[in-house]
């Protein structure tokens, strides 16, 4: 639901257009932070949209044509002549230049990139060379290095020249004649030290770095574990050639948790916005998922068939069968969860694993004698009688203990074996345990009611 301010700007902006008043309009954009401008560009339609855009000036429209979803940043660039897409395509940072031409069709990119000049376009390529998960694909080359031999005042010469057109200059790079990156430095350390003082004498050599090849998700939770504005990139052989910033790090980590999200639901990840999502991507993205549950599920079925005589002698036996798998799940799903979460932000590492399975394994036991107390009594109070009221109680214990175990355990071999453990859905969870569940629900009722 859209707020009572900007229900008023969309009715005023189409009076507006009406009117033709394109100073009136451009007057009313002009405060509005591009993110806001985005947004409200969704509340028209395309023509009126290609209007607003047009009257925004160069900067803006650079900002707000990157905040766009890749379809529609397509729809605009197919919709504009190559002299306003060059603007915009130049006005951007290199790392939103870059995530642009990844995204978009191969064919839109090859045309972004046949109507930049040659410097942009080699500068694109370079990055676009990168895999697209990689740190490389991330970062952007406008930073600001100095020579150690400087002094402050040439160092800060060089950062007032140069320090218009970088991404940041709260973090300032230290390289020698070859470009190898030897230290970083705050610009407070220039701005209070002696203006004759040489910068090899403010320098500590104490600085955190990562390689261009690293996944992206590893800057991220380097710049958290350090408190990082900004993280050098280097190649192998130490030389700087870009830095990651604040703000492309907090959008990986919204897409890798959205991404996340979407595999805990058995989704397979789709990319972009819901909203932008069609039916028939939905559709694909899930039926895989859905139909591998569904055979799975065949597995609990077969497995009640296997037990019908055992159902036939007790019948109540059936009416418990919902909770208890339910319960299973949900306890695995609850471990499963925290696992995850725990490696996410590196607070556990494999090699805890023992302690891991040691947790669980007696978390899972004090809330199966919980909920096992829970089921006995109510056996009890409803007169089930003794030998029911056992096999609920027993069998609530070990699912649980099992649960908890198989949720804690799972996610950490994938990540051993190098696989996103977010790959453990709940709904995959939830199936395997209705199996083991079932199988030990039913031989512990044989055991008990000597079936």
């Amino acid at each position: 639901m859209i707020s009572y301010e900007l229900h008023t700007l969309i009715d005023n902006i189409e009076e507006l257009i009406k009117k033709k008043d394109w100073e009136e309009i451009k007057n009313k954009l002009l405060d509005i932070p591009a993110s806001d401008i985005a947004y409200l560009m969704e509340h028209f339609n395309e023509e009126t949209q290609l209007i607003i855009f047009r009257l925004l000036p160069k900067i803006k429209s650079a900002k707000v044509f990157a905040e766009f979803e890749t379809d529609k940043q397509e729809s605009i660039l197919k919709n504009i002549s190559n002299k306003k897409i060059k603007q915009i395509i130049l006005d951007l940072p290199p790392d939103d230049r870059t995530e642009i031409f990844g995204e978009l069709p191969g064919k839109v990119t090859q045309t972004l990139l046949n109507i930049l000049p040659i410097n942009e376009r080699k500068e694109a390529l370079s990055l676009l060379s990168y895999s697209e998960d990689s740190v490389g694909r991330l970062m952007t080359p406008d930073y600001i290095a100095v020579k150690p031999g400087w002094t402050v005042r040439k160092a800060l010469e060089h950062i007032k020249e140069f320090g218009k057109d970088a991404e940041t200059i709260n973090i300032i790079y230290v390289v020698d004649d070859k470009w190898h990156l030897i230290d970083s430095m705050p610009i407070r350390k220039f701005i209070l030290s002696n203006s004759e003082a040489l910068v090899k004498s403010l320098m500590d050599r104490k600085f955190v770095s990562i390689y261009v090849n690293e996944d992206q998700e590893k800057a991220a939770k380097k710049m958290k574990k350090y408190d990082m504005v900004s993280l050098p990139v280097i190649d192998p052989e130490g030389i700087l050639i870009g830095i990651v910033t604040i703000d492309d790090i907090l959008d990986v980590l919204e897409d890798e948790t959205t991404e996340d999200f979407q595999k805990v639901a058995a989704v397979a990840p789709f990319g972009i916005n819901y909203t932008t999502a069609s039916p028939w991507m939905l559709y694909v993205k899930r039926v895989g998922w859905l139909s591998i549950l569904l055979i799975t599920g065949f597995i609990s079925a077969k497995i009640i068939a296997n037990f019908e005589t055992t159902i036939e002698s007790v019948i109540a036996l059936a009416f418990f069968i919902p909770i208890l798998i339910d319960t299973g799940g949900n306890t695995s799903t609850q471990s499963a969860t925290l696992i995850i979460r725990a490696l996410a932000t590196g607070d556990l590492t494999l090699r805890k694993w023992f302690s891991v399975v040691k947790k669980e394994l007696l978390t899972g036991f004090l809330l199966g004698i919980s909920l096992g107390c829970i089921f006995f009594i109510r056996s009890l109070i409803f007169k089930d009688g003794i030998p029911l009221a056992l096999t609920l109680g027993f069998s609530i214990i070990c699912v649980m203990i099992l649960s908890n175990f198989i949720g804690a355990i799972l996610p950490m071999i994938l990540t051993k074996i190098k696989l996103d453990p977010a790959l453990i859905s709940s709904p995959l969870l939830t199936t395997i345990i209705d199996a083991l569940g079932l199988l030990i629900y039913f031989y512990i009722a044989r055991f008990i009611f000597s079936l």
